[in-house]
């Protein structure tokens, strides 16, 4: 009977494969049987890379000094492919035909939203799956030494986020090598269950999976009957529970301004979920698995339960994660880890 599990939870990494293929080799240097990743796994642009009328290809990645770059070789290609996914973008190839077509068509609104089955929204749809597909398939690469990249009997959980496109979930789903979280019940080990819930009270980015609080409630109270021993359980919930020190950011406007200043820097409150402070305050489970504010990595107490958040900064790279003990009872290991 398995008595402990040994997990790492890591969230919000945003296309970055740089962050990804550490998130996945941590199974093996950091010892941890079980993978957990939070949401919003994917990225938010498209690198296109247009062939030219002398046969040459042309790409630019966005927020790296990589402006215009021309390729003549298939070699060429394939590694300006690579840089743009470490830099959390989806590299896709475009004749200059296809690209004319994209570009003459409708695709965003005029404040810049992508219309929902426009085509760039489709295209967003098959890059997207495309990229955590390649990302999935890491799972079995062989290293050097001989080994395979992630040790046989790895549990690999992947919960997406408010950020993530529902184009995503088959590919989870269909994939025996990852378990799907959303919306179910995990067993840890014999002793530990998880529930998790990707989606979040309403940004001021309109992303996918964001709703109400009455709703995220009644998807929590929904989710939490799944679960035998609710001492020993984890509630994986992207958004973090409301007024605590890991649901802190910046305030905005409507118009993403923000709302004001204090010691010359903008002016942070709580923005995470009541409805999941409720149900953590109502059910008390052992630890609370959170992410979706990057810049209030940290942990805290909400009676019993531990909850806590990583944090993210996936544009420098850097995987930032938790590992965690569990045994029947208690949590007997919280080690922040970044890499």
């Amino acid at each position: 009977m398995k008595i402990l599990v040994r997990l790492f939870f890591c969230t919000d990494i945003h296309g970055s494969e740089a962050v990804w293929r550490k998130f996945i080799n941590s199974a093996k240097y950091l010892k941890a049987d079980t993978l957990i990743m939070g949401g919003d796994i994917t990225g938010k642009r498209i690198v296109p890379i247009i062939q030219q009328p002398d046969g040459t290809w042309k790409g630019s990645i966005y927020g790296v000094s990589e402006q215009n770059v021309i390729m003549k070789t298939e070699e060429e290609i394939l590694d300006f492919e690579k840089r743009a996914r470490f830099a959390g973008c989806y590299p896709h190839r475009l004749t200059a035909e296809e690209d004319e077509i994209l570009s003459s068509i409708e695709s965003v609104t005029e404040d810049g939203k992508m219309i929902k089955g426009g085509p760039l929204d489709k295209l967003f749809d098959q890059v997207e799956a495309e990229g955590l597909q390649l990302w999935i398939d890491m799972i079995d690469d062989i290293m050097d030494d001989g080994t395979k990249r992630v040790p046989e009997g790895t549990k690999i959980i992947i919960c997406p986020g408010n950020d993530d496109k529902f184009a995503i979930d088959d590919i989870i789903i269909k994939d025996p090598r990852v378990i799907f979280g959303e919306g179910a019940k995990v067993d840890l080990d014999d002793h530990h269950e998880m529930i998790s819930y990707g989606w979040t009270n309403p940004t001021p980015w309109n992303t996918y999976r964001e709703t109400d609080e009455e709703t995220i409630e009644r998807k929590i109270e929904e989710l939490v009957p799944l679960i035998n021993d609710i001492k020993n359980a984890v509630f994986c919930f992207h958004c973090p529970p409301y007024d605590c020190i890991i649901d802190e950011a910046p305030l905005l406007k409507p118009d993403l301004t923000y709302v004001g200043y204090s010691g010359g820097e903008p002016i942070r409150g709580p923005t995470g979920s009541k409805a999941i402070r409720k149900a953590i305050e109502k059910y008390q489970p052992m630890l609370g698995l959170h992410g979706h504010i990057h810049e209030s990595a940290g942990y805290t107490k909400i009676g019993r339960t531990y909850v806590l958040n990583p944090g993210s900064e996936y544009t420098e790279a850097i995987l930032k994660g938790f590992l965690i003990e569990l045994k029947k009872g208690k949590i007997t290991k919280m080690q922040r880890v970044e890499s």
